[in-house]
């Protein structure tokens, strides 16, 4: 099992934050957090680099289960969501795939939650 699912898309890269963005809300989902790297990384190491965004995606109901059941569960929160311009010009959308995360805790009680997070995530590159 991979530790990501991708999904090339046909959008600009704006539009593919815009769309990830909604459909993730549409599971429950909402953006803690967002890294611009392309900018990250020509502000502090001068170089140029492609679009790439890291979108940090929670579900407050399956974080607050899942921090109940594992209390050092914050370490692998929120899930990560990446959108990035790949060098032929197309845009990719990748998010974690949380069994293969959740695995690393060993935690069995955990595995509902990793199942339907898993599912969600998902359903959200299906409907981009």
């Amino acid at each position: 099992m991979a530790y990501v699912n991708s999904k090339i898309v046909n959008y600009t890269f704006e539009d593919a934050i815009t769309k990830v963005t909604d459909e993730l809300k549409k599971e429950g989902f909402g953006i803690l957090t967002e890294i611009d790297v392309q900018e990250t990384l020509k502000n502090k190491l001068d170089v140029d680099f492609r679009k790439y965004k890291i979108l940090g995606a929670c579900n407050p109901t399956f974080a607050y289960k899942a921090l109940q059941t594992e209390e050092t569960l914050g370490v692998l929160l929120p899930c990560n969501v990446v959108v990035q311009e790949k060098e032929d010009g197309k845009v990719q959308v990748s998010v974690v795939n949380p069994m293969e995360s959740m695995q690393a805790v060993k935690n069995p009680a955990l595995e509902e939650v990793a199942v339907t997070v898993s599912s969600k995530l998902q359903k959200v590159l299906e409907n981009l």
